[in-house]
């Protein structure tokens, strides 16, 4: 494999387990989280900084300094004083004010790997702002669409299929009716659409990179949605089967860890089909 597309594939790992981390330390286990953490490190330092191309150029800026740490303390503190956790856009937001800050660090390392971070986290956080924000604002029901008519119809009919007796019982909400009898609501992470707005994210920072030509990045983008959309209703059949034959505890446990893993085997899928088309 070459360099390049090596040192994505270890920066996809390391977001993956970084994802992963937040999510075992707020939802799962700590100590899973400690070590995901431990290991997204030392596959940091394995990463060749040198070759990921030309962002040590970025523009030195202490206003873009001054901006980074704003954007960090402003949420952190505006969480802290709801005394709530920190969401998807919190943890992306933060994301971005740090590699705002890095960019502007005199460690070429740093600062290469902080402008790939500042790319994904602002494509994530504009799309999240789109999708979220923008159109509840505006009163277009799309999520809701997307989770009823793309997620769960297509999982409970495939299941169907199985012999899994699944009942849709509302937009969004799913019976279950196996080892004990529960409601599933698939809405919210579970449309995919977060893995799908950081894969997005993803690629555009290695199309910026790698000055890759326009139609090879829409191809990778289309590919990119389509393996997110395909692995995320394998997440949600594998959730109603743990709930069918295992009960509400076991697919709670299920949906704490299912979702990053499945996150850094479909970046590894992807950086091996980039790979093979080079």
């Amino acid at each position: 494999m070459a360099k390049e597309n090596k040192n994505l594939v270890l920066i996809l790992l390391v977001l993956a387990m970084f994802t992963g981390m937040a999510v075992e330390i707020s939802e799962g286990s700590t100590t899973v989280g400690v070590l995901l953490f431990l290991g997204s490190v030392f596959l940091l330092t394995r990463i060749n900084f040198k070759s990921l191309g030309d962002l040590d150029s970025l523009e030195k800026s202490k206003v873009r300094l001054l901006a980074g740490i704003f954007i960090v303390f402003a949420d952190l503190y505006y969480n802290f004083r709801r005394g709530g956790e920190l969401g998807t856009l919190d943890i992306m937001t933060v994301f971005f004010g740090l590699s705002l800050i890095g960019t502007q660090l005199r460690s070429s390392d740093i600062t290469r790997v902080s402008g790939f971070g500042m790319y994904i986290s602002s494509v994530f956080i504009v799309l999240y702002l789109i999708f979220y924000s923008l159109f509840a604002y505006l009163d277009i029901d799309f999520l809701h669409k997307f989770d009823h008519y793309l997620i769960l119809l297509p999982t409970v009919r495939l299941l169907g299929l199985a012999g899994i007796p699944l009942e849709v019982v509302a937009t969004e909400t799913v019976r279950v009716s196996g080892v004990e009898e529960m409601l599933v609501v698939i809405g919210g992470p579970c449309s995919g659409l977060y893995s799908m707005f950081l894969l997005i994210g993803i690629v555009s920072g290695y199309s910026r990179i790698e000055k890759m030509e326009f139609n090879r990045t829409l191809k990778m983008l289309g590919f990119c949605i389509a393996i997110a959309y395909i692995s995320n209703l394998f997440r949600v059949i594998v959730l109603y089967l743990t709930a069918y034959l295992y009960g509400q505890e076991a697919m709670m446990t299920v949906h704490t860890h299912i979702g990053w893993i499945i996150f850094a085997g479909v970046a590894a899928l992807i950086m091996y089909f980039i790979d093979r088309k080079k």
